[in-house]
């Protein structure tokens, strides 16, 4: 899993990121928290109706799938 949100009432996503960024986002936009209900070392709440514009946004989306896609086996991984 790389990602969850609500989809009925979006609000904004739990994504996947390196512990380090992880911090540097937090403490630079108020728009990212650490992630609710997941590990905070490793996940951040980015909330869609903040300072994160849809760039960044999508920016991280890629950032936690590739987190995801490293982390599992060269087979699962070339079936991607």
């Amino acid at each position: 899993m790389f990602a969850a949100c609500d989809i009925e009432e979006f609000e904004g996503a739990n994504l996947k990121c390196d512990p380090e960024r992880a911090v540097e986002l937090r403490e630079r936009y108020e728009g990212i928290q650490g992630g609710y209900h997941m590990n905070k070392k490793h996940w951040n709440t980015v909330l869609a109706q903040k300072d994160v514009d849809d760039a960044l946004f999508f920016k991280l989306i890629d950032h936690s799938y590739d987190l995801i896609k490293s982390s599992l086996p060269k087979k699962e991984r070339e079936k991607l």
